[in-house]
């Protein structure tokens, strides 16, 4: 998917419109990408003169990259992060990186209208291992607004 078709699925819009390009694989991992940007607002203060992406950052790349995984899901449910664990930053991201992301469903829950995930992913940079973690999403329907 490129990033128009990634927009039918996650609600997210840019600037926190975070992957540009994924596929799920025939085994279900789900692959995504995305390049760092000279002007990321997130790296113009985070440091002046040595920009790096916040961690946070690193992770909602993650998340929306797991969310992928369940795409067909996601019309009429908002994507709401449920719990991050696990987290360690190995390597720093910087502008001009090429974020490449892998991430797996491992379970799920239902609970009525709503869903749980739980998947785990990681991010790298040149191959070389940047954040890796385990992240839960709920999917939770939409209320008619009235």
């Amino acid at each position: 998917m490129n990033k128009e078709e990634i927009k039918k699925y996650l609600p997210h819009r840019e600037p926190m419109l975070l992957i540009e390009e994924s596929y799920i694989d025939e085994e279900g991992v789900g692959h995504s990408k995305y390049r760092i940007k000279e002007d990321e607002f997130f790296t113009r203060g985070h440091f002046p003169g040595n920009p790096i992406v916040p961690g946070v950052i690193q992770c909602e790349i993650m998340a929306q990259s797991c969310a992928i995984l369940v795409k067909d899901e996601i019309p009429g449910h908002m994507t709401l992060y449920a719990g991050l664990d696990h987290v360690k930053f190995k390597n720093m991201v910087r502008p001009g990186d090429l974020c490449e992301i892998t991430a797996k469903l491992v379970s799920r829950r239902d609970a009525g209208a709503s869903s749980l995930f739980f998947c785990s992913a990681k991010l790298e940079v040149n191959g070389k291992l940047c954040c890796k973690g385990d992240l839960s999403f709920a999917l939770v329907p939409i209320a008619d607004k009235q």
